[in-house]
Formats: C-alpha cells, structure tokens, sequence
C-alpha cells in the first residue's frame, strides 16, 4: 500500500535544524497522522505521497512549506499586568492568547521587560529550515469515522 490521501500513515521521525541539533523525534512508532487532512507541514506531507512501508528518506523543508517565514509583525510588547502572576513570567513561557479575529493563538515569550513582555506568536519552527529523516512504518486504509473527523484516532475509537 502506498501513501495518499484518507490513508492512516505511522511515522518514525528525526527533525534536525542545518546545524544538526535534533529538535524533535519520534522512534517508538507512535506519530501517526491522516494523510492529506492537513495534519503535519505541507513539504513533508508533499514528500511522503507514494512512499510504501519501509520506506525511508531523508526531507529538507523550506519555511514556506514547514511553518511559515518569520513575521516582525507578530512580536509585540503588552503589559506585564495581562497575566495573572506578572512576576513569575520567564522567557520561553508559553501562553494562549486571543487574535485579531478572535482565533486563539499560542504565544512564546521572546523578553521580559520591567513593565512589559514581549511575546511572539509566530511557531517556533516559523523561519527556519527542516530536516527529516523518515522511516513509513506503516499504512492503513482510514475508517469512516477518521476521515468525517479528520484526524486518526487510537485503538479505543475517538479521546475527544
């Protein structure tokens, strides 16, 4: 069976940066995702269509195809009294915020100032370059259930 859209995909996976400094890892066959559903970043979806089980490869992701170029406009300072115990704020916190139009953003603290904190709601991947390094586990045909949600779901059916 080959990888394409509505099929259930397990992935072993090593995410460097083109420093080589592991950012993220999966090894016990436990990422698992829904093709063509929009679960992991476009360029490594994009390089999984048609691979079989036991397939390995090695990916480099563009920002644009990963998660985004970086956006200036996205870091802004707000007042330290906007959380609720402004003087345990750290660099590297993270927090949900809510956007222009409502959307529900995660934001990272970038800099704690005396008055202020800078935060950053661009991901923390956005800008930067990835490199995979892929095992296909293995494949499955979605259940009906899985495509009208969109996601895969464990043994025991849908945790939602």
């Amino acid at each position: 069976m080959q990888i394409e859209n509505n099929k259930v995909v397990t992935l072993n996976y090593t995410l460097k940066d083109n420093d080589g400094n592991i950012l993220d890892k999966s090894d016990d066959g436990t990422f698992v995702y829904l093709h063509g559903a929009m679960n992991i970043i476009p360029g490594l979806e994009n390089a999984l269509a048609g691979k079989a089980s036991g397939d390995d490869l090695s990916v480099s992701v563009s920002p644009e195809e990963g998660y985004g170029v970086r956006d200036d406009s996205r870091v802004q300072q707000v007042p330290k009294n906007m959380f609720e115990n402004g003087s345990d704020i750290q660099v590297g916190m993270q927090f949900h915020a809510q956007g222009q139009n409502g959307e529900v953003l995660v934001v990272t603290v970038a800099d704690v100032l005396e008055d202020e904190v800078v935060v950053d709601a661009n991901h923390p991947l956005a800008g930067k370059e990835l490199n995979f390094d892929v095992t296909v586990v293995e494949i499955r045909d979605a259940s009906a259930e899985e495509l009208e949600h969109g996601h895969v779901h464990g043994p025991g059916g849908h945790q939602h």
